[in-house]
């Protein structure tokens, strides 16, 4: 084998190595990115999850409202709107973390 010749396997080595260590790095960083987006995706289903159950409140809520409007229980409206509010809390808290 030549000088010439085993400069340019050196070379050749040296650009091979390089390589693996950037394909490495890619599949490292590939599965950072999975890991973060599996993260946000669990995040957002329990963001809407909790959004769900808070439609939900609403809706019983304005049922009560209703029933409170027509002379029936105020007290119970006053617990529902409670809850409520404490649901929108819980939303305000998911979205901030």
């Amino acid at each position: 084998m030549t000088e010439e010749d085993k400069k340019l396997l050196s070379t050749f080595e040296t650009q091979l190595r390089h390589l693996i260590f950037l394909h490495d790095e890619i599949k490292r960083e590939n599965a950072e990115l999975k890991r973060l987006l599996e993260i946000e995706k669990l995040r957002n289903e329990k963001v809407q999850a909790q959004y769900d159950e808070l439609e939900v409140s609403y809706t019983n809520l304005k049922t009560a409202t209703a029933i409170s409007l027509n002379g029936s229980d105020v007290k119970e409206t006053k617990l529902r709107l409670s809850k409520l509010v404490r649901e929108v809390d819980k939303c305000i808290a998911l979205l901030n973390e």
